[in-house]
């Protein structure tokens, strides 16, 4: 709440694009500002003034001095109806100009020295002139930082259930007041939204904005412009807890920043709209990488709309993707529990650069003579609060993960310490990288995320049943693989590349490899009509080159023959290596096949083994509490030694594989993978749609089947149609003909 200014400014924009709701929402550039001051204590208006801004061909054409030129212009000229046009050649210098005329017109009118913009909404000051000054380093007025929200001010006498829906001519109309200009152009009734505003309809905007500004000043109203809209200068660091409460209508996703992009480049991206403390988190990676994606927190749900009309707007060369997404995303990354983390983080106004590649023994005061200034030198890098400036990353057992974060007052002393990227400490090379407040809370988060003490509860009876995950040796080979395949293959250039051998192709028999994102991996599986010409089409083709027809690279492919269970363990998750050995001590060198993996290598826990585990209960007191079940249980099946166990409360990160088929469709899913030999009858296939995006793979898999035994009966469950490759929440689970719950 602020006091009476002594001057509204009647404030106006058009851009080159998109007017009224979209206004700023296609990135075109200010071509016309249009102004008029409201002397608020004498309630008169003064003249019209009008900017016309011509397009910036600097780096089109020779840059010369006399171009910069304000030329005065009459009002004849244009017919625009302005009292006084002028023009400028660039956005800069239309800004400059704007200061100078009004700073010259308040202090000829001496009534006062407050002055306050007054707009029609938001988006003229928020959506044009702030995102427009970010992009092109230019540094605005004071004047442009707070401003009267007309709509508002209006619903405060008017109430009216949206903003959106309010215009100039329904302003006018409930206020009875007389309108001499001619009809204008109304948004809401106009067919195509992104029609472009002439300079007359601009300047009988603001001539009707200043006749409904009075009409508030004066009886029966007598309002008082005092709620000034405020827009923040500058993005405030902070910490998030875990248990604070955020509104899901004001957080977005922003996807596509530059990876080496910080929260301050989002804060400039998003310039207008006001960001909560610590409101910027960049996401990491299963390596713990950024991966191009943010969530933003903004003040409210006003701004959170303003920023998803930002979408595909550009960040340099790159244009970002802008989504929404809910308070629980925005917790997952930038909440912590960590009082240490809290008290690294509480320090206001510090720069944070984050430390990889440490060796496990390196401490604080190694850390400070990294940073310190050597003999030849003359910068300065010195950390913040010295040794408290200094946070190492640790696994919960203690045990150092080789990555630290360091504060620095400065951006100068930042800049200083980022120059020493891949220089050594000890015997290793250390990276260094801009980072911020919620990136040390999701590392923080993510390394503490693995259980402390391997143990597995006590089951109530052991009866899984001992399943090898590799299919047995010595199968049909009948199918091909390929490895080393040009990333811009496709499956016309695999049948080029077979030659002779597409007659022997099944129907719909080849299919590529994806990888997590979702882009050829270079592998892919054909499916031969017999394993005689598999295996001569791989004595045939193995480490021929293959070309693509999209790309100029050409490769060598390993062309090796293999069997359709392990064709099915591979695009059910599983991997392929040069080796393996099986935890039955059967060697199973030269298959390359490795089980559908549950963790990755680098942030998940180690997997945890556990010899045979006793039942709580014996089988004849289990029976005779659940007779029903009584003869299963008389006979468990107990779970093999070394069996890997998987926490539930552990992160765990599957190396995912996916597949895409051969046009025109997909084989079904029932009889397609065959089920392991090992099995002691005839399987199927379970496919279980609807699985959520963050869900864990094969430990939640694991985790939901858990306790359930096959029983020779009825099947219960078939899997049915098509398998679509494109539908990543479908997942396929190989699983007997009836389960049993217990």
């Amino acid at each position: 709440m602020t006091a009476q200014v002594d001057y509204l400014v009647v404030f106006f924009t058009a851009t080159s694009g998109a007017s009224g709701e979209l206004l700023g929402s296609d990135e075109k550039e200010l071509v016309q500002l249009v102004w008029q001051l409201v002397d608020v204590k004498n309630k008169q208006l003064g003249k019209v003034n009008e900017i016309l801004i011509k397009p910036d061909l600097s780096e089109l054409t020779e840059k010369k001095e006399e171009e910069d030129v304000v030329e005065e212009s009459v009002e004849e000229e244009t017919g625009s109806g302005a009292d006084n046009v002028s023009t400028a050649s660039s956005f800069e210098t239309a800004l400059n100009l704007f200061h100078l005329e009004l700073s010259n017109e308040v202090n000829s009118a001496g009534a006062g020295t407050s002055v306050c913009l007054c707009t029609d909404g938001q988006l003229h000051i928020r959506q044009v002139i702030l995102p427009e000054a970010a992009s092109k380093n230019i540094l605005v007025p004071d004047c442009f930082y707070s401003f009267f929200d007309l709509r508002k001010e209006f619903k405060m006498h008017f109430p009216s259930p949206d903003l959106k829906a309010l215009n100039v001519h329904i302003m006018a109309e409930s206020l009875s007041m007389p309108v001499d200009v001619p009809p204008m152009w109304d948004p809401s009734s106009t067919l195509d939204p992104s029609a472009i505003l002439t300079a007359e309809i601009a300047v009988q905007q603001v001539q009707i904005m200043g006749s409904i500004v009075l009409a508030l000043l004066s009886e029966p109203y007598s309002h008082t412009f005092t709620n000034q809209e405020r827009v923040s200068e500058k993005f405030e660091n902070g910490t998030c807890s875990k248990m604070e409460k955020v509104c899901d209508n004001s957080v977005i996703r922003a996807r596509g920043l530059p990876w080496q992009s910080s929260d301050q480049d989002i804060a400039r991206f998003f310039r207008g709209l006001n960001i909560a403390k610590g409101g910027a988190a960049l996401c990491l990676n299963a390596q713990g990488r950024r991966n191009g994606e943010a969530l933003v927190r903004f003040d409210s749900e006003e701004h959170r709309d303003l920023a998803l009309q930002r979408h595909k707007h550009h960040m340099g060369n790159r244009y970002i993707e802008v989504y929404k997404a809910s308070g629980e995303d925005f917790l997952k990354i930038a909440g912590g529990t960590s009082n240490e983390v809290a008290t690294f983080l509480s320090r206001e106004d510090q720069i944070i650069v984050r430390m990889r590649g440490l060796p496990f023994i390196a401490t604080h005061e190694q850390v400070l003579a990294f940073f310190s200034p050597g003999d030849d030198l003359k910068e300065t890098c010195p950390v913040s609060g010295g040794v408290d400036g200094i946070l190492f990353v640790r696994y919960p057992d203690g045990r150092p993960t080789g990555d630290a974060f360091v504060l620095f007052a400065c951006e100068e002393h930042a800049q200083c310490a980022l120059r020493k990227h891949k220089e050594i400490l000890g015997r290793r090379y250390i990276e260094l990288f801009k980072s911020t407040a919620a990136e040390v809370q999701q590392v923080l988060n993510r390394y503490s995320s693995a259980p402390l003490i391997a143990v597995a509860p006590a089951p109530l009876v052991s009866m899984l049943p001992t399943v090898s995950l590799l299919p047995p040796p010595g199968g049909l080979r009948d199918c091909l693989r390929l490895r080393g395949l040009p990333y811009t293959a496709s499956i016309e250039d695999i049948l080029t590349f077979l030659g002779e051998f597409t007659q022997d192709i099944r129907p719909h028999g080849v299919h590529m490899v994806l990888n997590q994102q979702g882009r050829p991996s270079g592998d892919c599986f054909i499916q031969m009509t017999s394993a005689e010409q598999a295996i001569h089409a791989s004595q045939r083709l193995h480490k021929h080159v293959m070309s693509s027809q999209r790309g100029a690279s050409s490769r060598y492919v390993e062309v090796f023959p293999c069997s359709a269970e392990e064709m099915g363990l591979v695009l059910m998750g599983g991997s392929l290596s040069h080796t393996h050995t099986h935890t039955h001590t059967r060697n199973r060198s030269g298959t390359g096949l490795s089980p559908p993996p549950c963790k990755s290598r680098r942030l998940s826990p180690s997997s945890y083994s556990f010899g045979h585990a006793q039942p709580v209960m014996s089988s004849e007191a289990a029976a005779a509490l659940y007779p029903q079940i009584g003869q299963m249980l008389l006979a468990p099946r107990p779970l093999h030694p070394g069996h890997a166990y998987y926490p539930a409360s552990a992160q765990l990160y599957m190396n995912y594989a996916a597949y895409y088929p051969s046009p025109p469709g997909s084989p079904t899913a029932l009889g397609f993978y065959p089920t392991p030999s090992s099995l002691s009858s005839q399987g199927g296939l379970m496919r279980m749609p609807g699985l959520t995006y963050n869900s864990n793979g094969v430990k939640d898999l694991i985790n939901a089947v858990q306790g359930y035994q096959y029983t020779p009966e009825e099947a219960l469950m078939h899997a049915h149609g098509a398998m679509h490759a494109h539908d990543p929440t479908g997942t396929l689970l190989t699983h007997p003909k009836e389960w049993v719950c217990i």
